[in-house]
């Protein structure tokens, strides 16, 4: 072994564990600045739409095209490992992406924006499953569980610290710091990956890289985002581009099944299929992707538009997610022999539980009412992320572990996509129904509307009158929606639960 090499899990010396927690310290810090950058540009996208005079509709593809982008390029992770490893990996994915970041504080248009944008995306994609799969590979897999669990606090922090700051930093200077915060956190994090991060002896490889089904992955991958994305801005299927979007992504999926069935070395191999923990990690961190973003997407417009909240009360709410995983985290380094599967069920029932605090609320609701269920979202996101990344690993060959986190990492974020568009598309379109079916009861012809204690300060006899009783029944109608939206939330929680009986746990 070269001197740079890191140890194999079976030395126990003093100056290797030393090394491990370098490189623990490392990837969780690599993982703090992708995940910092997830929900960063959404705080100032009002700003950067003034600035650049730009459409709502235009502005969303700043978001877009970093979405498509992280998500066509982490499946290709495995292969730059194989043929760069992990150390040209980590570095040039860092230095890619602070000069990504720093470029996108420099755009002086939308277009080079979105460019630089995906190409932020793109070199951002590889950091978390690279990242990820060094520390399994470091450890050894009876501390997989502990590691794992401070490993997700940068995932965790990232996103509470990134959003915050670039609101303060946005609202004191404009849109443009909201990127350049990120290029000090680059220069911290490639410090790191320059010093700790080594390869392993016989780890690179020639392998070449299978074209076809990269681009078929990618293709199907990158219409499915579009698609989920502008789906409801253009009405779903009675629009031409949602729908070419639709037939592109299953088209190219069927080809890179075919191709992946058929071919000699296929981009992703299906050899990972044969072990039956990683297979049911990968539905689980699917279902997990659909629960882990929901609450925090829905929650801001209800606060805003139903109950009136301010942004700080928001992010003062939001925070609370944060808190309860940070909680959980701490728990599973103490907890992390516990039997997994009963973590994760314990985790996915109280996704339930939240759900059913949030589906209770009111338009009368309060700090308190939403505070409390998001901790508790949170403390069970915590949870299962460590308890479903210790079994999809568990009986995983060592040759696959790079592949396999390029996959775990693409699924959750394919599940986030899915889960978040189907909620927004429920709760958008309940609320127009409820919202005529209120107001068809809005008429002359009603007598309760002409008793004081039913109508209370509105009347039909005036503009100014029917203007606040349609203000009002458009909020009644809204929250309808959201309630409905954490129903299904409910129900995704719990569904997957019977699918925990097939996974192989041996202490």
């Amino acid at each position: 072994m070269s001197a740079n090499a890191i140890p194999l899990p079976e030395d126990e010396s003093t100056a290797a564990w030393i090394r491990r927690g370098l490189v623990l310290f490392t990837c969780t810090s690599v993982t703090f600045l992708y995940a910092m950058t997830v929900t960063i540009a959404n705080v100032s996208l009002p700003q950067m739409q003034g600035a650049l005079s730009a459409t709502q509709d235009q502005i969303a593809w700043v978001v877009t095209a970093n979405i498509v982008a992280t998500a066509v390029f982490t499946p290709l992770s495995g292969w730059l490992v194989s043929r760069l490893g992990w150390r040209w990996v980590c570095n040039g994915c860092v230095i890619g992406f602070g000069l990504a970041s720093l470029a996108c504080g420099l755009a002086d248009s939308l277009d080079s924006l979105v460019l630089y944008r995906a190409l932020q995306g793109a070199f951002g994609a590889p950091l978390v499953p690279v990242s990820q799969a060094i520390v399994l590979a470091t450890y050894p897999k009876r501390l997989h569980g502990t590691v794992i669990a401070i490993f997700g606090v940068g995932s965790v922090v990232g996103p509470i610290v990134g959003p915050v700051v670039g609101g303060y930093l946005s609202e004191a200077y404009n849109w443009r710091w909201v990127f350049y915060m990120i290029v000090p956190f680059s220069l911290f994090a490639l410090a790191g990956t320059f010093l700790f991060i080594h390869d392993r002896e016989g780890q690179r490889s020639r392998v070449r890289l299978d074209w076809t089904g990269f681009l078929a992955l990618s293709i199907s991958v990158a219409c499915l985002q579009l698609m989920l994305d502008r789906g409801e801005r253009a009405d779903w299927f009675t629009s031409a581009e949602i729908t070419a979007y639709a037939a592109l992504a299953g088209l190219a999926l069927w080809i890179f099944i075919a191709h992946s069935l058929t071919a000699q070395r296929p981009f992703l191999s299906p050899l990972l299929l044969r072990d039956r923990n990683f297979v049911i990690g990968i539905v689980l961190v699917t279902v997990f992707g659909m629960l882990n973003f929901t609450p925090m997407t829905l929650l801001p417009p209800l606060l805003q538009g139903v109950a009136g909240y301010p942004d700080s009360v928001i992010g003062f709410v939001l925070g609370a997610r944060g808190a309860g995983t940070f909680v959980a985290f701490a728990l599973m380094i103490w907890a992390s022999r516990f039997d997994p599967r009963f973590v994760i069920g314990l985790g996915f029932i109280l996704q339930a539980v939240a759900g059913w605090q949030l589906a209770q609320l009111d338009v009368n609701l309060s700090t308190a009412d939403v505070f409390w269920p998001m901790a508790l979202q949170g403390f069970g996101v915590g949870l299962m992320w460590v308890a479903i990344t210790v079994v999809t690993f568990s009986t995983l060959r060592p040759e696959f572990v790079g592949e396999g986190s390029a996959i775990f990492h693409m699924v959750r974020n394919i599940g986030s996509s899915v889960h978040i568009s189907l909620s927004i598309t429920l709760a958008l379109r309940m609320t127009r129904a409820n919202y005529a079916e209120i107001s068809a009861l809005v008429t002359p012809y009603n007598e309760a509307l002409r008793l004081p204690w039913v109508m209370g300060g509105w009347n039909i006899d005036s503009t100014r009158g029917l203007a606040a009783l349609g203000k009002e029944i458009g909020r009644q109608s809204a929250m309808i929606g959201y309630i409905d939206a954490f129903y299904f939330f409910i129900f995704t929680s719990l569904v997957v639960l019977p699918l925990l009986l097939f996974v192989r746990w041996k202490k």
